[in-house]
């Protein structure tokens, strides 16, 4: 177990990353660490407005560099520290790197009250529907494209993920 120290400490790092990034124009308040035993392997800050790419949050950043130096895709001797709850596409970026344990600062409602106000797909999600009045949604040519699923079902060599 890891005291608040070493908790605060991981955290500050992330802190760190969030203004530096916030200071030099690159994105939004947000930053985030990855560690694996008790040591800092990836750290980063939110880039969207630096790279004009919307998934370029801190989390998605900070997960990108940290399998690119381990070599692999699965995080699961990792945990992940962020200076805000993170949004749905980080928190299912999360799960899927495999990451048992996040800490995070800052809430959804706090992030909405500056203006990153992601409670609408939080809804939608909870809803079971996407929000209509934001993305519409049609299911098309399902056929055709469950030629690739069942292509992977079949294919030998497959590396499950």
């Amino acid at each position: 177990m890891k005291s608040v120290k070493q908790i605060n400490a991981f955290m500050k790092t992330a802190l760190d990353f969030a203004f530096r990034g916030m200071e030099s124009g690159q994105g939004g308040p947000f930053g985030a660490v990855i560690v694996q035993n008790n040591a800092i392997i990836a750290a980063a800050h939110n880039k969207v407005l630096a790279t004009n790419d919307p998934t370029m949050h801190a989390e998605i950043a900070a997960i990108r560099e940290a399998t690119q130096k381990l070599g692999r895709f699965d995080l699961s001797d990792c945990e992940i520290y962020s200076t805000c709850q993170p949004c749905p596409m980080c928190l299912g970026a999360i799960f899927w790197a495999k990451i048992p344990k996040l800490y995070y600062g800052c809430d959804e409602n706090d992030a909405a009250d500056i203006g990153f106000d992601d409670r609408f797909i939080y809804e939608a999600i909870r809803g079971g529907l996407y929000n209509q009045d934001k993305l519409k949604i049609k299911m098309i040519d399902r056929e055709a494209c469950l030629k690739a699923f069942e292509a992977w079902e079949n294919k030998q060599d497959k590396r499950r993920y």
